[in-house]
């Protein structure tokens, strides 16, 4: 990511944003006037989406100029849409397609699961729980601050239960519990390391190997807790990263099927339901790219109740 950022002073105070970001920042002033408008500029470490916001002084101004290789005034593509699991008058469940970011990114608004979901509602979405861009599957959304306050609690107190399905590499044993708490890895920026040697979060997760075999492996996890990346280091701590997870050593092809994105699925989600007072049960059907390994291997996708273990 490329980021500039400076403090307003001087001749700064008082000033429009926008006017600012284009003289600090030697651009046409309708160019940022364009990159408040995507989001992309942020005041005092907030968000500003109005050109016309008066500076104060001594406020850090942050500009993103480039997020992925690509600046955020470039022509987004369109953003896979997503497909309703559950609706009814406080929440709403869907299936987030791989590829989508389940929120505006530091760079852009608009375009995210987020975005689609409050566009679908006609109101700000609450959102529960996320995925990272590249895993799909079930997602909770809040349709009013109680729902969204109720649920999220179903998270932080662990009783939400979680089932996803994943391809990794071979070498998996036939069952087993990684408890093994989280940092982020100091010699990769973005990665986590799976590791007592370092003052981590705790983190737990549940394994049962559906397959294995020479090339690759298929597996059902059940994570206890909800950590950054929890699933994608435990699996790299055991020597078998999920397949097409590049950034965890994951490879892109593997029985001779191609892995193209971390094949990773949060296929089935258990918890209270807000009002009813009664568990709600969700499943998201297994995208094509990871069922071809299920296909592959011969073996069935898990369905039904998610076990404590």
């Amino acid at each position: 990511m490329k980021r500039r950022t400076f403090r307003v002073e001087g001749a700064g105070v008082g000033r429009a944003v926008a006017d600012a970001v284009a003289q600090e920042l030697g651009l046409p002033v309708e160019q940022a006037r364009g990159l408040v408008d995507v989001g992309a500029v942020y005041v005092a470490g907030r968000r500003c989406r109005d050109a016309k916001t008066r500076l104060v002084l001594g406020q850090v101004v942050g500009v993103v100029l480039e997020e992925g290789g690509h600046s955020p005034l470039a022509e987004a593509p369109p953003a896979p849409s997503f497909r309703v699991l559950h609706e009814d008058e406080e929440v709403l469940a869907v299936d987030k397609p791989a590829g989508l970011p389940a929120q505006p990114t530091e760079a852009r608004v608009g375009g995210s699961l987020v975005d689609q979901v409050s566009a679908y509602l006609g109101r700000e979405a609450g959102l529960v729980h996320r995925l990272d861009r590249e895993t799909s599957g079930v997602t909770v959304f809040g349709k009013e601050p109680r729902a969204t306050s109720a649920l999220a609690a179903e998270f932080r107190h662990g009783r939400a239960r979680k089932r996803y399905v994943a391809a990794t590499g071979p070498g998996l044993p036939a069952s087993g519990t990684v408890d093994l708490p989280l940092s982020r890895d100091p010699s990769r920026p973005g990665r986590w390391r799976a590791t007592r040697a370092a003052n981590g979060v705790p983190a737990l997760t549940h394994f049962r190997t559906l397959y294995a075999g020479a090339e690759f492996c298929v597996v059902e996890l059940l994570p206890q807790t909800g950590r950054t990346h929890q699933l994608r280091a435990h699996l790299t701590a055991l020597g078998a990263p999920i397949l097409g997870d590049s950034r965890y050593g994951g490879a892109a092809k593997a029985g001779g099927v191609d892995a193209a994105r971390c094949l990773l699925h949060a296929q089935a989600l258990e918890l209270l339901h807000p009002r009813w007072e009664r568990l709600l049960r969700m499943e998201a059907p297994v995208p094509e790219d990871l069922l071809r390994f299920f296909t592959l291997a011969g073996v069935e996708v898990p369905t039904g109740a998610v076990p404590l273990k």
